[in-house]
């Protein structure tokens, strides 16, 4: 997922702040209705791969060696976004299993992106938490697919309002270490020269 994403610390953030964004919505409307939920988690799932793509796009060196799993990711999301909208009248149990497969997907993509990126970052943990999350998520939606709509809209809500919140502090992390890698090139290159 974001393996090495770290020249492009902005998709992460926007990640976040729309995860951010969709879990208040989904905690401060919990009985919302079913086209409504279809339609939060539907643009959520868009921004999400968009952002996704958009970091490949923009030609990040660091993510070239593993385009192919960040192009999957991409869409895969948008593909569950889309399924969203063009299927409005969805069932809240068909939602739940897209959801759940989904959260599963990139859960496991983040996982194996964290194990990665620790060759990079000391003691990176968040994405790899975040992962975690994803993939508990996803088993408990699909052991427990009779819980009812409200206890789905909760459940989706605080998971993204803790996924979105290690996003953003992922992203903090990332552009933070960018700057300072900036930084220390900065000033090595001052040092030298004269």
């Amino acid at each position: 997922m974001l393996v090495l994403l770290i020249g492009d610390w902005r998709s992460v953030a926007l990640r976040g702040a729309a995860a951010v964004v969709f879990g208040v919505l989904a905690l401060i409307w919990p009985d919302l209705t079913l086209w409504a939920l279809v339609s939060l988690w539907g643009a959520y799932a868009l921004v999400d791969g968009i952002s996704i793509l958009v970091a490949v796009l923009r030609g990040v060196r660091a993510v070239e060696a593993h385009r192919g799993v960040h192009i999957f990711e991409g869409i895969v999301s948008i593909a569950a976004g889309l399924l969203t909208f063009i299927w409005p009248h969805i069932t809240a149990l068909v939602l739940l299993y897209v959801i759940a497969a989904w959260a599963l997907i990139t859960g496991a993509l983040e996982v194996a992106a964290a194990i990665r990126l620790r060759r990079v970052i000391t003691k990176e943990w968040m994405l790899g938490l975040i992962g975690a999350l994803s993939v508990l998520f996803a088993v408990v939606l699909v052991v427990t697919p009779g819980a009812g709509a409200l206890a789905i809209t909760w459940a989706i809500g605080w998971y993204a309002l803790i996924s979105g919140t290690l996003y953003l502090a992922l992203a903090w992390r990332l552009r933070r270490s960018v700057a300072g890698t900036a930084a220390q090139r900065e000033s090595a290159l001052q040092g030298g020269g004269f």
